[in-house]
């Protein structure tokens, strides 16, 4: 069918479908009534809207709103089982895969341990092909795949960088033999970007055009998110905070063959532990679980994390030192970005920063606007269990969405 041109009956169906699509999506069932009044058509166009999109597969009859005054409306939603995507998150610990139906429903999960020698296309295959026999599904019923890694692959080279701490995936075939072996479209994205993405459809960056979430975990890092887009600089490495020099540690040079910087050596989670026993305070009984089957960190973040946990639950004394001296290290590289951004707000994300809490957040807005010559609002992320990965799914999904929705052709 020719493409629908400005102005068409098409082209004004296809915008009509689209809206309803967005607001069963966005308010889960609704009648033909209901979707009439939020759309402005009439009752007639709102039934041949709903007939048309039903028999193309798009939205499902799920029962009525019985219990109301008056006969019962039937209401419609989104079908589920029109498409299908799935999200990698990938870590020196392991790779974790999810599968999602339309509506954003993870309908699966499969995590595959790392292993020394692993190699980087078995993992995936592996982890995804887990998620997809777990969902009922095979990997061919899958629109899209998104994979989150640390570092960024170089759109010149196709070579991973900013993560040689991830074994196995520095071949510069890599992405060929990905692509060889995946039957779907796949596309890869900065872990900490894909933690943007999460806050800003599902957590606290919604209504945001201009933010900058930091991240602390395995690596020390940031998303600049400008103009409601991603910003990922020319070699994908835009956010690569941890390689910024700051003042309290002497310059670090080759800072890729290092893998480290300044602001990572000054706040990063492998300098919590040394930090904290110089302040006085003691080590938890229980450092936390890295090592069990589940672990979803290495064993410095789970450290890190107990320590900062500890701290945020009790913050007085040596403690309350720990919670000032950190939040004073990560405002030192944070002043920086917020200097050259002026951002509306920062979202504060990872689990070293997230488990300093509310006394952390309000140290380090104090320590900001004495370093900084603007006061964004710090503000906690929302979404605490896997970022990365609900970031992965929701960028697979809006592709996903944009495809199938389009019902002008």
């Amino acid at each position: 069918m020719p493409a629908a041109t400005p102005g068409t009956p098409s082209l004004l169906r296809a915008m009509n479908d689209r809206a309803a699509l967005e607001l069963l999506l966005t308010h889960g069932p609704l009648s033909r009534t209901r979707i009439g009044h939020l759309t402005g058509l009439s009752k007639p166009t709102a039934s041949q809207l709903l007939a048309r999109l039903e028999a193309v597969g798009l939205v499902v009859a799920t029962g009525t709103d019985g219990g109301r005054p008056g006969p019962s409306a039937q209401l419609y939603a989104i079908n589920p089982r029109a498409a299908y995507v799935g999200g990698l998150d990938v870590t020196p610990e392991r790779v974790l895969a999810a599968v999602a139906d339309i509506t954003g429903t993870v309908v699966a999960t499969h995590e595959v341990p790392y292993t020394e020698g692993a190699d980087a296309v078995d993992q995936v295959t592996e982890a995804l092909g887990g998620a997809v026999k777990a969902a009922g599904l095979t990997r061919t019923d899958l629109r899209r795949v998104v994979i989150g890694t640390p570092g960024a692959f170089d759109p010149q080279t196709g070579r991973l960088r900013y993560a040689s701490h991830l074994p196995g995936w520095h071949s510069p075939t890599l992405l060929e033999e990905l692509a060889a072996a995946l039957p779907m479209p796949v596309e890869y994205e900065n872990d900490v970007n894909l933690a943007a993405v999460a806050e800003q459809r599902l957590g606290a960056a919604r209504g945001h055009e201009d933010f900058v979430l930091l991240w602390n975990e395995e690596g020390l890092g940031a998303a600049l998110v400008l103009g409601g887009r991603l910003h990922r600089g020319w070699t994908g490495g835009a956010g690569e905070v941890g390689f910024l020099p700051v003042p309290g540690r002497p310059l670090v040079r080759q800072v890729t063959r290092a893998n480290s910087g300044g602001y990572q050596e000054l706040a990063g989670v492998e300098g919590l532990p040394r930090l904290a026993a110089e302040l006085g305070v003691e080590p938890p009984d229980t450092p936390g679980t890295a090592g069990a089957p589940d672990a979803p960190h290495g064993p410095e973040v789970a450290a890190a994390v107990a320590l900062l946990a500890r701290a945020a639950a009790a913050p007085e004394g040596a403690q309350l030192r720990f919670l000032q001296s950190y939040a004073t290290a990560l405002a030192t590289g944070l002043a920086s970005v917020v200097a050259v951004l002026d951002p509306e707000i920062v979202v504060l994300s990872g689990a070293a920063i997230s488990a300093g809490g509310e006394p952390l957040r309000a140290l380090l807005e104090a320590e900001l606007a004495e370093l900084a010559p603007s006061r964004p609002r710090l503000v906690p992320g929302e979404v605490r269990e896997r970022p990365v990965l609900h970031g992965a799914l929701e960028s697979a999904l809006a592709a996903t969405r944009d495809e199938v929705f389009d019902t002008s052709g």
